[in-house]
């Protein structure tokens, strides 16, 4: 199965910076982009090559290439501030998902859930393993 065969290279390209917007939007949650979140993210993508679906891994083997460049180049591109920011991300994400349902259900579908992935795992890029240790329950407003 070819799931670009119905992009062309602009859109592919697009395509491959959607790591990157889902990173930059979940580490936005605090309204700033920092060197724990970048490291978690770029190792992420990284493995992602390894652990991926079989359906996936020529994506993430080419995001992998060009992510950390692209994370930089893109948060020093969008607006500052949390709300424009987000924004911003958004309308970006907006247009790429039109991209990647051009893909067919079956990538679509295991792309965004892939995505889904990476959004929580640079969510929990500042968790301390600590805290699960000696909190094993999840209690209200404690965070490290």
């Amino acid at each position: 199965m070819k799931p670009f065969k119905n992009l062309s290279e602009d859109e592919y390209q697009q395509l491959l910076k959607f790591p990157a917007y889902i990173t930059l939007l979940a580490a936005n949650q605090d309204g700033k982009f920092d060197e724990v979140e970048k490291k978690s993210a770029v190792k992420f993508a990284h493995i992602k090559t390894f652990t991926c679906t079989p359906l996936l891994i020529d994506f993430y083997e080419e995001v992998d290439k060009i992510f950390e460049s692209t994370i930089v180049e893109l948060d020093q591109e969008l607006p500052k501030g949390k709300e424009n920011r987000d924004a911003a991300i958004k309308r970006e994400l907006l247009k790429l998902e039109h991209i990647v349902l051009k893909s067919g259900e079956v990538y679509s579908s295991t792309l965004f859930e892939s995505m889904r992935s990476f959004k929580d795992h640079v969510s929990k890029a500042h968790h301390n393993v600590l805290v699960d240790f000696v909190f094993p329950l999840p209690i209200k407003g404690l965070k490290m």
